[in-house]
């Protein structure tokens, strides 16, 4: 298994960039691949993605160097082995409100005696071509980015953050304002007061912070603030924007 660079990356503190792919087709993820990001997340939570559409997504973007990390559905052994077996290299697990949950999504990336991960010869080993080499480094390589989006894990943070094998604490502001009472302003201060515990917890415990960025000013002022693993966007996002920024500079507004 190849060297996860976004992995080697968030260890030495560097800032990493990347986009949610939640369009299935492999010239929308073919383009997104070619652009520079250094991770694509293939969305399988909120997008309508079958892991099917997620291998073919993934094969589209084997030309690049982008690492490939999908956002499974639920803390679940089977969605993340499945993830796992058709490339990913890491996870993004919605919903991680405790130390156990955490735990549990470690363990199903990694294979016995260090987790529940089930072994098959699929795409990430070369389907089994080369199964022993893969399993001789995939545990070293794996992410899991456990996504921190309600009043419960703001509590339990240091607990999340303690287990081993977590390599970042992702907020989602839309869903953190939402369980804060304050849907669809991920401004108001008790959301940003939510999010600057979870860079500062995440700081302290040596593990990575991520966010996904409302906007590219919110991406840079995140930048400058520590955290390390940032998402600019969406395919859709970059689509429509794209169209609006368009039209709006002929003068056409919708």
């Amino acid at each position: 298994m190849k060297k996860n660079r976004v992995k080697e990356m968030l260890k030495e503190r560097k800032t990493t960039l990347g986009a949610w792919a939640t369009i299935g087709h492999a010239d929308v993820a073919e383009v997104m691949a070619q652009q520079g990001f250094d991770w694509l997340v293939f969305d399988m939570e909120h997008a309508p993605l079958s892991i099917g559409d997620v291998q073919n997504l993934m094969q589209a973007t084997s030309g690049s160097d982008i690492v490939p990390i999908v956002r499974v559905a639920w803390n679940d052994m089977v969605l993340i082995k499945l993830a796992l077996d058709v490339g990913a290299m890491g996870v993004v697990v919605p919903w991680v409100n405790t130390k156990e949950e955490a735990s549990r999504a470690v363990r199903a990336t990694r294979y016995a005696p260090l987790g529940n991960r089930g072994v098959g010869p699929r795409r990430a080993a070369s389907y089994g071509s080369e199964l022993v080499d893969y399993l001789k480094s995939a545990d070293e390589e794996m992410m899991v980015v456990c996504q921190i989006e309600t009043q419960e894990a703001i509590a339990n943070l240091g607990q999340i953050l303690s287990v081993e094998g977590v390599d970042a604490a992702f907020v989602g502001p839309a869903d953190l304002s939402t369980s804060l009472g304050h849907r669809g302003d991920w401004h108001h201060p008790e959301v940003e007061r939510a999010i600057s515990k979870v860079l500062e917890a995440s700081l302290d415990a040596g593990v990575a912070a991520g966010i996904y960025a409302m906007s590219v000013e919110d991406a840079a002022r995140h930048a400058a603030e520590g955290f390390r693993f940032i998402a600019l966007g969406s395919d859709t996002g970059f689509l429509a924007s794209g169209c609006k920024a368009a039209l709006s500079a002929l003068g056409r507004r919708k």
